[in-house]
């Protein structure tokens, strides 16, 4: 067929030619029922609801909350610097600001930085670290600044990933998982292997479910690195520290890396749960364990108070790794140049916060036990909600900002949904968002065990529309349970009118 008399050409890139792994990424969060979601924006005036509420997402800001003001005072300062001339900024937010600044090429935070990251903020990271884990040392040059803590776990996996066939990279990740790190594996074309949190010890992990799953693993592929979420996401469980330092025996017998997903440490909730960072426990399991266990924990300024996603900061912090390989570590992250400059400078503040006796210390704590409180107080109203609502069962939510909870859906529903070609509880999630507006993730998008069905939802609402969203939640699963319920039963009366007519 010609075109204004040439012959039509082939594409290169094709769906057919494009690269396999890529097709194989799925990244739930950000899936279809999201761009189902964006379409009824567009749509509002023909719909039975005035809003759509994206509780799909941990993106805070967007869920309403206010930034903290000392960060955007900093971070304003210096994207520009003649407001150091303004009276209403305080003198320790201008401080902060000229001492970074004076760090950057040019004193802008417009030029480059080295690509780890500023030097002078991977020191106060590393002062952090050693304040936040008791004098426990660390030091700069184990610390990689990165675009959000996603980018710095993609490159340590990039770092692992090697072989082919049975000695292919293997990778253990918790069921339920965060999307990117199947998304990852999927995209380096690495080997998942899934292991499983005990949902009715409220998703507790089991180092004989990890032995299992590494064994069957062994069959088929190269185990290489193993991963923990502390604080769970989606399941918000806090990790005690007996089990962190059964999981890093674990890690040590069987040779395995150990990947510390560290972001929501500063969202812990229940009475009783308290953050352990990984890097704390195995320091203090003394020098066999703390001189060999190789180890990347990870930190972002997208969560905890700070809820400052847009800003993409983050950073790693590396420990035994070999000095070769760390070497590779800084070769490949200087190929993307380096982290958004922006996001450094606002990780800076969160490291290395107002202390007692300056002028901004007591907004700052303020707005900061704000935020926290917030959070807890919606936590324990989403647990309770739900626990109220027959066939919804919703384990703690102690820490993090998600809840888990999980879902009875009618034999009949499972069976329309098959039909459809769908995943059960993707049927019930685009059902439920035609009809209330409310956007929330099926389980299915995390992992889950056969025969459950769940769905993610974040606690980030403010308090009065959350109360709104949980009950139409719970309303609507009790409305769709009953429709479906009701089918079962007409079915079956069906049949059994027509065995009597036989």
């Amino acid at each position: 067929m010609a075109e204004n008399g040439l012959a039509r050409r082939e594409k290169v890139l094709t769906l057919e030619s494009l690269n396999p792994s890529v097709k194989k990424v799925e990244y739930a969060v950000r899936g279809p029922i999201v761009t189902r979601a964006l379409e009824l924006e567009k749509e509002l005036q023909q719909k039975p609801f005035t809003e759509v509420i994206r509780a799909n997402i941990g993106d805070a800001q967007a869920m309403g909350q206010k930034p903290i003001t000392f960060l955007r005072q900093v971070s304003a300062l210096c994207m520009f610097p003649d407001l150091l001339k303004d009276p209403n900024f305080p003198a320790d937010a201008k401080e902060k600001a000229r001492r970074l600044l004076a760090a950057c090429g040019g004193q802008s935070i417009g030029a480059y930085s080295a690509s780890p990251g500023i030097e002078l903020i991977r020191q106060d990271v590393a002062h952090f670290i050693e304040r936040r884990d008791g004098g426990i040392p660390s030091r700069a040059e184990n610390i990689f600044l990165s675009t959000g803590a996603s980018d710095a776990i993609v490159t340590i996996l990039k770092l692992l990933v090697s072989g082919e066939g049975r000695s292919r990279t293997g990778v253990m990740i918790p069921i339920p998982q965060y999307p990117l790190y199947s998304a990852a594996l999927a995209e380096l074309n690495a080997v998942q292997i899934n292991y499983y949190l005990d949902e009715d010890k409220c998703w507790a992990l089991d180092i004989g479910e990890l032995r299992r799953a590494l064994k069957e693993a062994r069959q088929h592929c190269q185990p290489r690195a193993l991963c923990i979420i502390n604080p769970g996401n989606p399941t918000g469980q806090v990790q005690s520290r007996q089990r962190i330092e059964d999981v890093i025996r674990f890690a040590w017998e069987e040779q395995l890396f150990l990947l510390a997903d560290e972001v929501y440490q500063d969202n812990i909730y229940a009475e009783g749960s308290q953050f352990h960072s990984f890097k704390k426990v195995l320091f203090e399991m003394g020098p066999k364990y703390s001189g060999s266990v190789e180890l990347a924990s990870f930190h972002s300024i997208s969560k905890g108070f700070m809820g400052e996603c847009g800003f993409r900061g983050g950073y790693m912090e590396v420990i035994n790794m070999d000095p070769l390989v760390q070497q590779q570590l800084s070769k490949l992250v200087s190929v993307r140049l380096c982290p958004p400059v922006t996001g450094q400078v606002l990780l800076d503040v969160v490291v290395n916060q107002p202390q007692p006796g300056d002028p901004s210390y007591q907004q700052f704590s303020q707005e900061k036990q704000a935020v926290l409180s917030s959070l807890a107080q919606k936590a324990q109203l989403t647990e309770e909600t739900f626990n109220r609502a027959p066939g919804i069962r919703c384990n703690p939510v102690q820490g993090a900002m998600y809840a888990f909870p999980r879902i009875h859906l009618p034999p009949q529903a499972v069976q329309e949904a098959q039909a459809l070609g769908q995943v059960p509880d993707m049927f019930f999630c685009l059902k439920l968002l035609e009809e209330t507006g409310i956007c929330v993730v099926p389980g299915s998008g995390f992992g889950q065990k056969e025969g459950t069905f769940h769905f993610r939802m974040t606690i980030l609402p403010p308090l009065e529309k959350l109360k709104v969203v949980l009950q139409k939640i719970s309303q609507f699963h009790a409305k769709f349970t009953q429709e479906y319920s009701q089918l079962q039963l007409l079915g079956s009366s069906q049949k059994t009118a027509e065995k009597q007519g036989h």
